[in-house]
């Protein structure tokens, strides 16, 4: 019997990662899905498509491919994301859909797509939606989200500070790899036959870390069983959006890494503001061993809103962390405190809830050494006493928005206000 609705695996990954050829050699094994691709490249001409169209038995003039090109899936694109999959669904003559999205996509973004379609505050339907009404949640079903990670290339692209243009925006590999790695269901680590196997194990346990729910799958070619990777009904949207492995970090410190590749992982946490000054200065010469730290913290002479920090190898954003909810009239106050009553019960009788909380994870990281230092870069106690407004502050402004505030004691960050940071430009 037809299913309902169509299952779909999304494929992402860093430019020449392989994704093209994971998906040739998908449509070239034998299997019982009847499987539609659509293929997105950021230029003109779809390359892609080209090389799928060349090496499978799928023609670029028939009806189960379709080519998105000159933009990227995961923004500019996304009505034409749409339009085309509801394109798909009244034909309807395939029975799975893989998506292999530019290398410069963030596979977030997409699953969004995939899952609320045209139920997005900045996104019109397409002409084609006004006309036919298929609303694309009525027809897919996102199934499985694989990111293709290049083996060879992973620490230089992870340590990579080189932009990419993604529209209007600008993005650097070494953040979006991360991004990458970090939303997904299956990882395929290809390429392996170009690297030892010390240098696979140690890239293996950065994996674990920064996706601990993804399972690992070694590559050479591209070359992988379609079971592993199709149909597979592994995509929770909840457990996905939530499970970056920075945020399990945060409750679950990860053990086996460290016992394996020399992976670690701690939480610093403050009551005390970070000088700006000297926060500023850590940063310019924050260690290379840590290679991902993310969370929000407080800045002296910042009352109003928390800030974030996200860093990703040599990448090092500052983005808005939400309002601070001690900043609020008493009566905003007391419906956060009903609705999170742990935010009361760690409420500072002067500073309310205005603290810092970081998770940093590493490579032979001296703990010890970078929690000293986090802690000189706080407020001393005279510091404590004095006019924090003389301090220097050379981190970005952001404007509080009461509209954007959150009923928890996370502050939510706004990471369409980074700001790349090296301090000391």
């Amino acid at each position: 019997m037809e299913r309902q609705t169509i299952p779909v695996t999304v494929l992402s990954g860093n430019l020449g990662a392989g994704k093209t050829t994971v998906l040739n050699n998908l449509l070239n094994t034998r299997t019982e899905l009847d499987i539609a691709v659509l293929v997105n490249d950021m230029g003109e001409v779809n390359v892609d498509a080209e090389r799928v169209a060349e090496h499978s038995d799928i023609s670029e003039d028939e009806e189960e491919m379709v080519e998105l090109s000159d933009g990227c899936i995961c923004c500019e694109l996304r009505g034409d994301l749409l339009d085309a999959l509801a394109r798909l669904a009244q034909a309807r003559e395939f029975d799975y859909l893989v998506i292999e999205s530019t290398g410069v996509a963030e596979p977030l973004p997409v699953a969004q797509t995939l899952t609320m379609g045209f139920d997005q505050s900045d996104l019109d339907p397409t002409e084609f939606y006004e006309e036919t009404g298929i609303e694309v949640m009525d027809h897919y079903e996102l199934d499985t989200t694989v990111t293709v990670v290049d083996a060879h290339q992973f620490w230089t692209t992870f340590d990579s500070k080189e932009s990419l243009m993604d529209g209007d925006t600008e993005k650097d590999l070494g953040s979006l790899l991360v991004e990458q790695i970090e939303f997904c269901d299956v990882l395929l680590l290809n390429k392996c036959d170009l690297v030892d196997e010390a240098t696979l194990d140690e890239i293996e346990g950065m994996l674990e870390v920064l996706q601990p729910r993804a399972e690992i799958i070694r590559t050479e070619h591209g070359a992988v069983d379609p079971d592993a990777i199709l149909d597979t009904g592994r995509f929770d949207f909840e457990a996905a959006s939530q499970s970056a492995g920075w945020m399990q970090e945060l409750e679950e410190p990860h053990a086996s890494a460290e016992e394996e590749h020399g992976v670690t992982s701690f939480i610093f946490e403050s009551r005390r503001p970070f000088h700006p000054e000297r926060f500023a200065e850590l940063l310019d010469e924050f260690p290379a061993n840590v290679v991902r730290s993310k969370g929000h913290f407080w800045l002296a002479g910042r009352s109003e809103i928390g800030l974030g920090l996200d860093v990703a190898g040599q990448s090092i954003r500052i983005v808005p962390a939400g309002r601070w909810v001690a900043s609020m009239p008493e009566e905003e106050q007391a419906q956060y405190f009903e609705a999170s009553p742990e935010l009361e019960a760690n409420w500072h009788p002067t500073y309310g809830d205005r603290s810092s909380r970081l998770v940093l994870i590493g490579t032979e990281m001296d703990q010890d050494t970078v929690r000293s230092d986090l802690e000189a870069a706080t407020l001393t106690e005279e510091e404590m006493e004095a006019d924090w407004d003389a301090f220097e502050d050379r981190f970005p402004r952001f404007e509080a928005d009461p509209e954007a505030e959150q009923a928890d004691d996370e502050p939510a960050e706004d990471t369409d206000s980074a700001e790349e940071v090296g301090l000391a430009d």
